[in-house]
């Protein structure tokens, strides 16, 4: 098993990850080849790395391109695959094209997952690859996620979840490994934009990325622009917010959003929160 990345010593919770680093390694060891969901994020780009540490070749990351994932998405991905050198390949899935992904009812992440998990093991099946992973981490399982449930169908890893490693431990091991998207914020599918009910098309799912860059072209960092109707919701983190309410930032921002094609523009004073629109759904949970 490859040596484990140098961790600060007289640190409990530093020790703690080291363990867990040790025990996702083992977990990863015993597999004889792997295909990794890689969507950009810091877990399955984490996840990516260790298992190219552990298996090398026999590891092959894989990111999934559709109308749902972002051109931002895919630079980030790009971004760690220069650092990381790994064995990685783009496909492509095609989730719109299931009705039941386009009516987006509050399961639409099951479609979507289990459209990326088919792709998964066809690719596996032709490679010969033993097994698919994903980077589903304990700070997740009490969310609700349905993608969880294609996972399971799918008989796909969580090496992650059998390691107990939580959110803020895989960060701290990854700006040890010098993975460059260790303190990226979440993000999620752009679909998770549009609140339940309404329909998922390209044209929606294009406006709501014009919209989320040109907020990253004014220097906000952990937002989302949810879309209602003709409305964009702008969700921006509690220590941004002041920046936003300030008169003058917050004209640049209607500006922004109006030049990307919202006809209104309307600054959330709650603030960024994950899953926000599972808010309707009558029930702590969320995902995006």
């Amino acid at each position: 098993m490859e040596t484990l990345v140098k961790i600060r010593t007289g640190d409990t919770s530093a020790e703690v990850a080291e363990a867990k680093q040790r025990e996702l390694f083992a977990r990863l060891g015993e597999v004889p080849s792997l295909i990794v969901a890689l969507s950009g994020g810091i877990d399955s780009a984490y996840l990516a790395w260790a298992a190219h540490r552990v298996l090398g070749e026999k590891a092959l990351s894989v990111t999934a391109l559709s109308q749902s994932y972002s051109a931002y998405d895919r630079e980030q991905v790009e971004i760690f695959l220069q650092v990381a050198a790994i064995r990685h390949e783009f496909v492509e899935t095609q989730e719109l094209e299931n009705p039941a992904y386009r009516a987006n009812t509050a399961d639409r992440c099951y479609y979507c997952k289990d459209e990326l998990f088919k792709v998964l093991d066809k690719l596996a099946r032709e490679r010969r690859f033993a097994a698919v992973a994903y980077g589903v981490n304990a700070d997740d399982t009490s969310d609700f996620r349905p993608g969880h449930r294609a996972a399971a169908e799918h008989q796909v890893l969580t090496p992650l979840l059998g390691a107990g490693l939580r959110k803020a431990e895989i960060r701290f091991l990854a700006k040890c490994a010098g993975i460059p998207c260790w303190d990226r914020p979440a993000s999620a599918c752009l679909s998770s934009r549009l609140p339940y009910g309404t329909e998922v098309t390209p044209e929606r799912l294009s406006l709501v990325e014009r919209g989320e860059a040109a907020l990253r072209t004014l220097g906000f960092r952990q937002f989302r622009v949810r879309l209602h109707d003709k409305l964009g919701r702008v969700e921006l983190a509690p220590e941004e917010l002041p920046r936003a309410l300030n008169p003058d930032m917050a004209a640049e921002i209607a500006r922004a959003l109006k030049a990307a094609g919202f006809a209104y523009v309307a600054l959330d004073l709650e603030g960024y929160r994950q899953g926000s629109l599972n808010e309707t759904l009558g029930k702590a949970a969320g995902t995006s």
